[in-house]
């Protein structure tokens, strides 16, 4: 018997189906690939579900080679309408999944219609859709007004070629809204609005974007105008310090 090599994006994927499943069989296939993956062997595994071996064995087999978890006999065929297809890729569109198992729930919830996990990955590379990050963008982003920032700056540097350009700004580090990946369509980038909480650093920083590894940080207890003065007199002195032959 081989062995069984799971992702952890596997595991949780099987994980969450058996906890969703109400097909008994079909938990008891999930169980038998899980242990097997633990280095259980098909006896082991048979003592623990209560069922004869060469059941334990049939399940693993359908699953290495079929992906198969679900008896011929139970539930409906994974197949959509054209109808139906239409819905669940708008749905999916509209709102990203972590993981397969809750698009799955979200089918047979609207359908009645159950897909195995890697019947539904299949499903979602033949419909365009991908498994990975989101677009994290700034929430008041505006696309003309960084148009004409970037152009004002280009004709900065053609103007004083000779000069260091320095960009300044104060950051605040917080624990953001961390980005995960989901079931995005090929092709597209999804949007999603950070957010923050009030624990937080103050620093100002300044960087030569001709020199990425200059940058001169400083840590304050608030940025306000004194600490900004305070900060361009110390940038004044380190970029002559720099420049000194």
């Amino acid at each position: 018997m081989k062995n069984i090599k799971l992702t952890t994006e596997q595991k949780i994927d099987l994980e969450a189906l058996h906890d969703t499943s109400r097909d008994g069989r079909i938990r008891d296939r999930i169980k038998a690939v899980l242990l097997r993956s633990e280095g259980w062997s098909t006896a082991m595994i048979a003592q623990a579900l209560r069922l004869h071996e060469t059941t334990i064995t049939r399940h693993i087999d359908d699953y290495i080679s079929k992906n198969k978890l679900a008896p011929k006999n139970g539930g409906s065929p994974p197949y959509l309408s054209q109808h139906q297809t239409a819905d669940v890729i708008e749905h999916i569109t509209q709102n990203t999944y972590r993981y397969s198992y809750e698009i799955i729930e979200y089918i047979w919830k609207t359908h009645t219609i159950r897909f195995s996990i890697s019947g539904l990955n299949k499903w979602l590379h033949q419909h365009n859709f991908s498994y990975k990050y989101p677009k994290g963008v700034p929430h008041k982003f505006d696309e003309e007004k960084q148009a004409i920032f970037i152009k004002e700056y280009e004709e900065l540097k053609a103007q004083v070629a000779d000069e260091t350009i320095y960009f300044i700004d104060a950051i605040h580090p917080t624990q953001a809204t961390k980005v995960s990946c989901g079931w995005i369509r090929k092709g597209q980038d999804k949007p999603l609005a950070t957010t923050g909480s009030r624990t937080r650093l103050n620093l100002i920083g300044a960087i030569d974007l001709n020199n990425l590894t200059a940058a001169h940080v400083k840590r304050y207890e608030k940025v306000n105008s004194e600490t900004i003065q305070t900060f361009f007199t110390e940038l004044r002195a380190h970029n002559d310090g720099n420049n000194t032959p």
